[in-house]
């Protein structure tokens, strides 16, 4: 049986005729896709080639791409490749790399763009591929018509697959059978009239459509509603069953107070804290009991008040064990002398802004734990303040509840970055399926010139600070770089009340809300949660688990959480929720090379190479990939045909990368 995937070559015959009349060729070469992924490259360039070559063609160069319909990768992967004294392109891919290459060249700015030209015909296929960023469809006709029409399909871009040219009936441009389509046929003059080919097209004998080769259905509609707004404000992206509804419409309540804490003293990105305490000793809430040991490191205070009875490792949500001091509660919840107010934010300089949140012990609370004050001295300058309340996880809605119900704090807190920083203005950059925060936060920055809200159209993961610039202020954050370098800073809501609460209290971090939820849990809510409390007492406290069957706990979102495998571990600055949900089972299957993981990958990278680059122990070539780049998002892995875990051979080449010389 013949091998092939998607398409094959011409017949030499056909060849021959479609190089008549070229010559300094460059040809770009699709890697097939939708078949067992390995990292052999595909023989029907160098066939391409030899047969150019016995035409007594020259041929400038050529470069296989992966998946060359996907246009924004396509763009990166062939900018300025193609050599100066190119006269013409062939493309060795199905109809929807070959529409692609088309487009490209015409949207490019050189006055007369290179002509391109099909050297296969598209077989075994139809429709759209997979979750392709494309619009372009192929009917895998086997007769492709796109070297005569200038890379434009007449069989799917024309209503009624008409090959011998239009049929007089379009008006204004559009389709007589469908007003909303612009007619092929005159695209199709355009472009070769723009390519300097439409005389010899209408002197040419006309084509007539081949109906004894193998034809399947078109099939318009496959992925139609779910790319309308594919590429609404970044590249890539999911949208995964947001499961908020549990615990989105219940207050904060607070949970009773711990018995004992045990307070890790590495909450933060960076050096763990010092400890500043001794067994046997006496702490208020609020003091100091573990110190900074570096500029990235953070403060831990006590959010309890009691005798400190051990200092040893114990149970860690993302790292196994930690120090951590263990303190046995008095319940009386005495303040130490330390917690009072500070002057009014008009008084405050930035300099001792920075201090107070140092001091407070304040970190990122979305989940990354990198302390807020070194955020709030920014080597470069800052112009915009972004703070992130997408709350994008599913399953999470501790920041929603803050906004709903601490809005004063967060325009405090954003008003204090604000003077902190030295931008010009603050934005407050909520999902558009929260409308009530949306209402509350948009009324509460009405007074002020510098300060709005900004509504983003749902997609996962939107919060990811990258992610969050490029939508919000169209900046790209070069690889490596840091907000900094595009004039931003982005604050996490539940960091941003943090600092209210530091400067209008004189409060550190010792308590953060906590969503608790999942299909598994018997009473899911929304929880002010002192730090160093026990998750399981948590779950208990909500009623334990339902169900039947196998049940997977997490710190953090279904996404980029951590699975939980003792639940006896302390929920922390950066924890803003606990899921219980039922296990996948799904087992893990050889890669097809479907190319969605490319398609969702918001920082476009090509997750599949890490898959078999981790399997080879082949770390540089995930360096070579840019493993390093990737934000751990799950994107990759959630959309997975093969449910290969990703993410955790992304990590492990992440790890090794860092320790190659």
């Amino acid at each position: 049986m013949e091998d092939y995937t998607k398409y094959r070559l011409k017949t030499r015959e056909e060849l021959a005729q479609a190089l008549s009349g070229t010559d300094h060729i460059f040809v770009i070469s699709c890697n097939k896709c939708f078949k067992e992924f390995n990292t052999v490259e595909e023989p029907e360039l160098a066939e391409f080639e030899k047969i150019a070559a016995e035409e007594g063609k020259t041929i400038t160069g050529s470069a296989r791409v992966d998946f060359l319909c996907n246009k924004t990768q396509t763009a990166k992967a062939l900018s300025d490749i193609v050599p100066e004294g190119t006269e013409s392109i062939f493309v060795v891919s199905c109809g929807l790399g070959i529409q692609t290459i088309a487009d490209m060249q015409t949207e490019c700015s050189d006055a007369q763009p290179i002509p391109v030209y099909s050297a296969t015909d598209s077989l075994n296929y139809t429709g759209h591929h997979g979750m392709a960023l494309t619009d372009k469809a192929c009917d895998a006709c086997a007769q492709c018509y796109l070297n005569v029409t200038g890379g434009i399909c007449p069989i799917v871009d024309c209503s009624k697959s008409l090959v011998n040219g239009q049929c007089g009936g379009a008006k204004n441009g559009k389709c007589e059978v469908d007003p909303n389509k612009d007619c092929a046929w005159e695209k199709i003059y355009q472009r070769l009239k723009k390519q300097g080919r439409l005389e010899e097209f209408l002197n040419q004998p006309v084509q007539m459509r081949d109906y004894s080769k193998t034809s399947f259905k078109f099939v318009h509609d496959y992925v139609t509603s779910i790319r309308e707004n594919r590429l609404d404000g970044y590249y890539g992206g999911v949208h995964p069953l947001e499961k908020k509804d549990y615990t989105e419409h219940i207050a904060l309540q607070r949970f009773p107070d711990p018995e004992t804490v045990v307070i890790p003293l590495s909450m933060h990105a960076g050096a763990p804290a010092t400890p500043v305490v001794a067994v046997g000793d006496t702490v208020k809430v609020g003091q100091k009991i573990g110190e900074s040991a570096g500029f990235i490191s953070s403060p831990v205070h006590s959010s309890v008040s009691g005798t400190v009875i051990a200092i040893e490792d114990h149970g860690h949500a993302t790292r196994g064990t930690c120090p951590a001091v263990v303190i046995q509660s008095d319940g009386k919840n005495t303040l130490d002398d330390s917690v009072k107010p500070h002057k009014s934010l008009e008084e405050l300089t930035p300099e001792e802004i920075i201090d107070i949140v140092k001091e407070a012990g304040i970190v990122g609370m979305g989940g990354a734990g990198f302390p807020t004050s070194v955020k709030l001295k920014p080597a470069k300058p800052v112009d915009t303040i972004l703070i992130n309340g997408c709350e994008c996880e599913p399953y999470l809605t501790a920041d929603h509840r803050v906004m709903l119900e601490y809005a004063d704090d967060i325009v405090f807190g954003l008003r204090a970055i604000v003077k902190t920083v030295g931008a010009q203005k603050g934005l407050i950059v909520i999902e558009d399926n929260k409308p009530d925060a949306i209402e509350v936060m948009k009324a509460k920055v009405a007074d002020y010139d510098n300060l709005d809200v900004v509504v983003a159209k749902t997609k996962y993961p939107q919060g990811a600070e990258k992610m969050l610039i490029k939508r919000v202020m169209k900046r790209q954050v070069p690889s490596g770089g840091l907000p900094a370098d595009v004039g931003c800073v982005v604050s996490n809501i539940s960091t941003t009340k943090a600092i209210s609460d530091a400067i209008q209290k004189g409060m550190p971090l010792i308590e953060r809300v906590v969503s608790v939820t999942g299909e598994r849990l018997k009473n899911p809510g929304n929880y002010i949660v002192k730090i160093g409390t026990n998750t399981k007492d948590l779950i208990d406290y909500c009623g334990g688990v339902i169900g039947e069957g196998e049940i997977t706990y997490k710190a953090g979102g279904p996404m980029m959480g951590f699975v939980l495998n003792d639940l006896n571990v302390p929920i922390m600055k950066g924890s803003n929720g606990i899921i219980c949900v039922d296990t996948d089972h799904t087992e893990e299957q050889p890669c097809i090379k479907c190319g969605r993981c490319m398609d969702v990958c918001p920082m476009e990278l090509k997750p599949l190479y890490f898959a078999k680059y981790a399997d080879e122990e082949n770390w540089q070539g995930m360096k070579d990939q840019h493993v390093m780049d990737c934000l751990e998002c799950r994107c990759c892995e959630y959309i997975c045909s093969s449910k290969i875990p990703l993410v955790t051979k992304i990590k492990a080449g992440k790890t090794a990368v860092r320790g190659m010389k």
